[in-house]
């Protein structure tokens, strides 16, 4: 297998750039297409088209209109891209013109801006490729360039004495890319040995006698001529300032009895940075040092230049320079430094230096910024999963990571798939691969319950949708099948490809975007459980593998994290400050079991307004450090607003029971145990003190509430709105119903929902006020219909208008259903809808939900009142909400019998009461409330009501058969 150098690959756009810079203008239009059907035979309603782009590239030769695209971004690259080939179908002409080569090739580098001194390596042999790269570091063109190997040039020409202008090969293999990827190629061994580099390096001198020249017994190069006087004054290299610069680092020893130390670097700006951090490692000269060969790039920053520096021993440098340095079984002698080896994925020896100083892309000036202690241990919490999120939040004291992935919309901090490539990068492991499979409909009939966070649009409605292959936006750009679910699969492997986690969840999702979230968050939640107890037996870490759909590769993933251990002591990092602290300030009281959970003192007047399952809060916090005796106390972490998702781990255990014991307004302060260690030394500036617990202060400021769907959801598996349509089958089977319409039937989920099942239907009829739902479920429904070819559907029919209007169609049916529906209408118009649909409409089986408004006690976590109670006269625990806000009334089972009976004995029906959710056995009855109309006896035609107007008000917005598959509607 051929390993082939890494090349950076510019966009056509950054090539344009590269050329016009702001001479380019891009002029991005937005272009409207129409979609009459929209795949979908027969839908009276124009259906507007996705939005497509298009774009216009001014140059200032020539102008290019790009393709249509689906976003702007690809349409500004189509169009630069068709700029790059107007500009090479010029240089083809200028070349049969009959011009020079030279001046041909001039004008395709002057276009394309390639460098024809840099050396493409991947058109040489990896020695002569490397030996060309060497050599044009030290040209007069790279020294004035904003290479950062420049600036270590730059630098080393202000050393004195024998040391003026020599260049660790150290800094070579470490700083520039070409050159690391080129020893890689001539030996591999290189990626897990990085110092084996430089013997590559120095061995290639020889073959450039006359140009570089190296000092003898030392792993350094010098140009030999000396650069050109104007040369060296163009690149503004300071011979005789004395001011210096201060630098705080970190000194790791190699020894794990010694602790961590802060160290200060005084770096002349005349001077070589190298050189200072040689003497604090005790060699006499830089060309000893050796780099770890990635900048460890901090949570938060985009670069910086926070390197590990270490010391060569003598036979260590003699090793380098021999010719057996590149041997497969060469070892280095010493001991090996297993916090610095971690940081940076590569083995380091000796005591070692922790620093943020080099030179950068950006500017020929040095590169600096202080480490820390705070710093150093920030950088190892966020090698562990919950770490990483918790720096994302900027609250290390209060966050965690979630345990389940809810909705992007909800999600705050970095996404899962985010933070386990994080992960990976600072592991030095590959990058993650994820594998999403479409899973056809008849395979998804069930979604997971870790589903039951996922947002619903329209909370009545779409539940069942989410459950069966409905047709879901994916919010993202992302195009869902109308009857597929997804499910993703994660893979990791090793920088040398060797596999070591694979995680198959078993979990289907609607969108892929969610089932790609939420399996990262799978395999995140088990590293998590991992670092918890990192002495765990092989057998354990199987069976908890096992646990989260995960298969291990044991050796090769202990191989990777040998390291952890020495390094993260941390046993409670995923339940930190799980007990509480009995002082003056807090009011203990214990209940649950298994679970400290406290009444602290909480301040204020309640509002009512309280979180439940579900709810989006915002709390203001602080956290302060008491010492030992609480006699002095220290502020270390606060936010004025801070927002989170109750009931899915995204908080510490205990400040989350605080919170839902508190409502809108309050305060609350409480003390808690200590977290681990590294998680306080990452919080704090200055750890030399000792400390005895932690003092936390809350304020509630608002909580959002749940949508109705997930509030169900959270409760009840299946959800509620499937355990309708269950109840809806069992009726239909029981009737050998043939005909069907549902009232209200919004986006189909009900009549999607019914497809999954064998009945006896052959006619489904379904009528809503709303267009844009109406249209929806035609499409979801003709693609359903269209694809079961046994199905025993022969026709379906959506109509557009008001079911408390009679219409002729909807008479006569066998069944009718209307779940979920009346309370979003006036209660007037819910008796009028009654009187109409059992008078008129007169179905055989009528079957009626609704809330129980009762239930909402247990939804909410609050206690019920009635709705006659005069609000001024409530107290503060009789606060009950309706669970959707476009609820115009939720009736308690006594006003729900009361509704149904006497329409039932006005209209000739007996009428039977039942629910789903819960049990009607036990209080508060089932969550939601169910009343089965059935005709007593067929009327006459003489003795059915009639209407005056009886014209048809309803308007046929779709409709299928099975002879013609599709028949558009001529109304």
């Amino acid at each position: 297998m051929e390993i082939g150098v890494k090349k950076t690959v510019f966009t056509p756009k950054a090539i344009i750039h590269q050329k016009f810079g702001n001479k380019a203008c891009y002029k991005v239009e937005e272009v409207k297409e129409e979609s009459a059907q929209n795949g979908c035979p027969g839908l009276a309603i124009p259906q507007k088209g996705p939005s497509l782009f298009r774009c216009r590239l001014e140059l200032p030769e020539f102008t290019v209109v790009s393709d249509k695209c689906k976003k702007k971004k690809d349409a500004e690259q189509s169009a630069a891209d068709l700029a790059l080939k107007m500009i090479l179908i010029l240089f083809d002409y200028v070349r049969r013109l009959s011009c020079s080569l030279d001046n041909t090739v001039a004008y395709r580098e002057a276009i394309l801006g390639n460098n024809p001194t840099d050396e493409n390596p991947s058109e040489k042999d990896p020695c002569d490729a490397l030996i060309a790269r060497i050599k044009y570091l030290f040209t007069d063109e790279f020294l004035s360039s904003f290479h950062p190997m420049s600036g270590h040039l730059r630098a080393a020409l202000q050393r004195k004495g024998g040391l003026y202008g020599l260049i660790p090969a150290s800094v070579i293999a470490a700083c520039d890319a070409k050159t690391s990827n080129l020893c890689k190629l001539l030996n591999p061994e290189v990626e897990s040995k990085p110092f084996l580099a430089l013997s590559l390096i120095m061995r290639a001198i020889p073959r450039l006698s006359g140009f570089v020249v190296t000092s003898k017994g030392q792993l350094s190069i010098q140009k030999q001529n000396p650069y050109p006087t104007e040369i060296i004054e163009s690149s503004d290299i300071q011979q005789c300032s004395t001011d210096s610069i201060l630098v705080k680092a970190i000194q790791i020893p190699a020894s794990l009895e010694e602790t961590i130390q802060p160290v200060t670097l005084d770096i002349s700006s005349s001077g070589y940075y190298l050189d200072v951090i040689a003497q604090k490692l005790g060699v006499t000269d830089a060309s000893k040092v050796l780099l770890s060969r990635y900048d460890m790039r901090t949570i938060g920053k985009a670069s910086s230049e926070t390197r590990v520096y270490f010391a060569a021993s003598e036979s260590l440098v003699m090793e380098l320079l021999s010719d057996h340095a590149n041997v497969k079984d060469f070892h280095v002698k010493g001991l090996l430094n297993a916090r610095a080896s971690y940081f940076c994925g590569q083995e380091i020896y000796g005591d070692a230096i922790m620093a943020s100083v080099g030179y950068t892309w950006r500017s020929k000036e040095l590169f600096h910024e202080d480490v820390s202690l705070q710093s150093y241990y920030r950088m190892l919490i966020s090698k562990i999963p919950s770490g990483n999120y918790k720096l994302s939040r900027e609250a290390i004291l209060a966050a965690e990571l979630p345990s389940v992935f809810t909705t992007k919309a909800n999600w705050r901090g970095s996404f899962p798939r985010e933070i386990l490539c994080t992960f990976c990068r600072q592991h030095q492991l590959s990058e993650p691969i994820f594998s999403t499979r479409s899973i056809p409909l008849k395979a998804s009939c069930k979604l997971p319950r870790s589903q039951k966070k996922l947002k619903v649009t329209e909370a009545a409605e779409l539940a069942t949708e989410y459950t069966n292959g409905g047709s879901l936006n994916a919010g993202d750009g992302e195009s869902v099948g109308l009857e597929s679910s997804f499910r993703c699969e994660v893979k990791v492997f090793s920088k040398g490809q060797d596999l070591i986690i694979e995680c198959s969840p078993k979990e289907i999702y609607k969108k892929q975007s969610d089932a790609i979230q939420s399996a990262s968050l799978q395999v995140l939640t088990w590293l998590n459980a991992y670092f918890k107890d990192l002495g765990m037996p092989l057998e354990k870490l199987n069976c908890s593998a096992d646990a989260f759909d995960i298969s291990l590769t044991s050796e090769n993933f202990l191989k990777e994290f040998a390291l952890c251990q020495s390094l993260h002591k941390v046993k409670q990092c995923g339940d930190q400050g799980s007990k509480l602290l009995e002082s003056k300030s807090t009011n203990m009281e214990y209940t649950l079991s298994g679970q400290d959970v406290c009444l602290p003192n909480i301040e204020g007047s309640f509002s009512g307004v309280c979180p439940s399952s579900g709810s989006l809060l915002c709390i203001s916090y602080s956290v302060s450090l008491v010492t030992e005796g609480g006699h002095t106390k220290e502020l270390i972490e606060s936010k004025d607003e801070f927002e989170f998702e109750i009931g899915n781990g995204t908080v510490v255990t205990t400040l989350e029971g605080v919170v839902t014991q508190m409502s809108v307004g309050q305060c609350a302060h409480f003390n808690m145990n200590l977290p681990p260690h590294e998680f306080i030394l990452a919080a704090v500036d200055d750890p030399a003190r000792i400390v005895s617990f932690l003092e936390y202060h809350v304020t509630l400021l608002r909580v959002t509430e749940p949508s109705e769907e997930r509030m169900e959801q959270a409760l009840f598996s299946p959800p509620l709105s499937k355990q309708r349509v269950e109840y809806a089958v069992q009726h239909i089977k029981k009737s050998s119903a043939t005909t069907l319409v549902d009232f209200g039937c919004g986006s189909g989920s009900l009549l999607d929902s019914l497809l999954d099942y064998p009945t006896s239907l052959e006619k489904i009829v379904g009528a809503d006020l709303s267009q844009k739902s109406l249209s929806r479920a035609a499409k979801i429904l003709h693609t359903k219909l269209s694809a079961k070819s046994d199905a025993g559907i022969k026709s379906a029919i959506l109509y557009h208008g008001s079911i408390t209007e009679f219409d002729p169609r909807l008479c006569g049916f066998d069944i009718g259903t209307c779940l979920e529906v009346i309370e979003h209408m006036e209660e007037e118009q819910a008796c009028l809808f009654g009187d109409i649909a059992l008078s008129y409409f007169r179905p055989k089986v009528l079957i009626v939900s609704t809330p129980n408004y009762e239930y909402n006690v247990i939804l909410q976590r609050s206690s019920p009142t009635t709705q006659e109670e005069d609000p001024d006269e409530k107290s503060p625990l009789q606060s009950c909400k309706f669970r959707n806000h476009d609820h115009k009334f939720e009736w308690t089972r006594e006003q729900f019998n009361h509704w149904a009976s006497n329409l039932a004995e006005r209209h000739h029906y007996s009428v039977e009461f039942s629910g789903v959710g819960g049990s009607g056995d036990v209080e508060p009855g089932f969550a939601s409330q169910i009343a089965v109309f059935k005709q007593e006896s067929q009327l006459d035609d003489d003795d059915l009501p009639t209407q005056e107007n009886s014209s048809q008000h309803c308007k046929v917005i779709w409709e299928w058969n099975c002879d013609d598959r599709s028949v558009p509607s001529s109304n």
